[in-house]
Order: structure tokens, then C-alpha cells, then sequence
């Protein structure tokens, strides 16, 4: 069966967008004081005086490719993997419940 399989472009940004409204993003964020820590500027939304800053995974992120992959394989798979239930029967194979 030959299905469209969602762009890698679409997983990517619905993980960037998922990194910026995340929990660990913004305490790392409050936890620096909005300021940036290799030279101390500081993030600032005055006009004339826009400063912005970023976070910074310290050992990188990985292989993106690898975890798009993921992604694709285990959540986004083939439809014929999939079945429809309803929530009772979906929480009971889930959970053997």
C-alpha cells in the first residue's frame, strides 16, 4: 500500500514549536535571569533596545534525522498498523486493563 507519509519538515517543526513552549525551556530561561551566560547580556524587549536570547542545549541535541525517523516509524506509521477504537477498549490494550 502506498501511503503519503508526513514530511520531515512538518515533524521538525512541530518539535521546534513544542521546544519553545516547553516547561525545561523556559526554566532554563528563568534560572539564567533572561541573561545570557557566556557574557552576561541580558534579554530585553525595549524598543530601540531588542535583545533577544536563546537556550542552548549543552551536549546537543542528537541526530535529528534519527529521531524523525523515530517518529516516523513508531508514532506516524503505516495505516495499516493502526486500528480505531474507543477509549475504554484503547486504554484496555494499552494498559491491559
Amino acid at each position: 500500500m502506498d501511503i503519503t507519509t508526513t514530511k520531515k519538515a512538518t515533524i521538525r517543526n512541530a518539535l521546534r514549536k513544542l521546544w519553545l513552549q516547553s516547561k525545561e525551556r523556559n526554566l532554563a530561561l528563568k534560572n539564567a535571569n533572561y541573561t545570557c551566560q557566556s557574557c552576561g547580556v541580558k534579554q530585553s524587549k525595549a524598543i530601540g533596545q531588542e535583545q533577544k536570547v536563546q537556550v542552548h542545549h549543552k551536549e546537543g541535541v542528537g541526530n535529528w534525522d534519527k529521531i524523525i525517523e523515530m517518529i516516523q516509524e513508531e508514532l506516524l506509521c503505516d495505516p495499516e498498523l493502526l486500528e480505531v477504537l474507543c477509549p475504554d477498549c484503547h486504554r484496555g490494550k494499552t494498559y491491559g486493563t
